[in-house]
């Protein structure tokens, strides 16, 4: 991917040196996010204990919107005792860069339908730290919190999503930034909003259905992210498009659930199946069309 030397944000916040505790964050994740208790987030904890090498039991209670077990304690590193390496410095300048990017393509997509987007913001962050909704965990990957309109990501992720979800690359690491981004978006067309009071009426099966729905949309909003970006920037070098697509599959429900219990429990299901990720990046990064990304109207995904 071809980002150096491009504009950086000035839209963002380095916690990095910070210690919070806390539990994770209510907002639209990457790979996992709060749901109801039941069979499916049973299974998102034991997946998220899989990767992230957490205790299932402390998941499932932080999924559940209550308070991390009194037993548990998380003791971070001062800050002294972790260095900032120039790698560090490296990933901040790539995010920047990334993030910049968003940020040129959706005001010019709001500015062509009439309206003004309003910029979210990025924090960096490690361990732990506090949200507009609540405290977010890096163990949960990173997150977008619609009440104080700020994405999340301890970059520590981005090893995990090379090393143990096999998803290397810097194009899948900018297709998560613009995965989270397109949370706000939904966010900013009132999507989100929509969904959520729509949740709060269904069933568990009914909710995981809608959040499939919603997560899927923003895959393809990452995706018309994508296809502007390389129209007016040329961004793209051989190989990303491969990345993108495959960090999609790795982070389907199907392959998490696969890799962490040989098991599938499609009704479980609330980010949707590799193929469907997949499809729906593609669709966008195919058409750059914002309309083709209603996947709530759409009969199949």
């Amino acid at each position: 991917m071809k980002w150096e030397g491009n504009r950086q944000s000035d839209n963002i916040e380095d916690r990095r040196d910070d210690d919070a505790g806390g539990g994770i964050s209510s907002g639209g994740g990457f790979g996992f996010g709060p749901r109801h208790i039941g069979v499916g987030t049973i299974v998102i904890a034991l997946v998220g204990g899989w990767v992230f090498g957490i205790n299932p039991l402390t998941v499932l209670g932080l999924l559940s919107g209550g308070a991390p077990p009194v037993a548990v304690q998380r003791a971070p590193a001062p800050a002294a005792a972790r260095p900032r390496s120039p790698a560090d410095d490296t990933m901040k300048a790539f995010v920047a860069t990334v993030l910049a990017d968003t940020e040129d393509v959706w005001t010019e997509q709001f500015r062509l339908q009439g309206a003004t987007y309003r910029k979210p913001r990025l924090v960096l962050f490690r361990n732990a730290t506090r949200t507009g909704c609540g405290e977010g965990e890096s163990a949960m990957g990173p997150f977008y919190c619609p009440a104080d309109e700020q994405v999340y990501i301890d970059l520590a992720f981005y090893e995990t999503l090379r090393t143990r979800l096999g998803a290397p690359g810097d194009f899948a690491q900018a297709y998560v930034i613009a995965h989270e981004v397109g949370h706000h978006v939904q966010k900013l067309l009132g999507v989100s909003g929509k969904v959520d009071a729509a949740r709060r009426r269904a069933t568990p099966a009914q909710a995981n259905a809608l959040s499939v729905r919603l997560e899927l949309q923003a895959d393809c909003l990452a995706g018309v992210w994508a296809f502007h970006a390389q129209q007016t920037r040329q961004i793209l070098e051989a190989g990303d498009i491969e990345e993108a697509l495959n960090a999609a599959t790795q982070i389907g429900d199907d392959t998490l659930q696969r890799k962490a219990r040989g098991v599938v429990v499609p009704e479980s299901f609330t980010h949707g199946t590799g193929a469907q990720r997949v499809g729906w990046f593609k669709r966008g990064i195919d058409t750059g069309d914002l309309r083709q990304c209603n996947t709530f109207e759409a009969k199949g995904l």
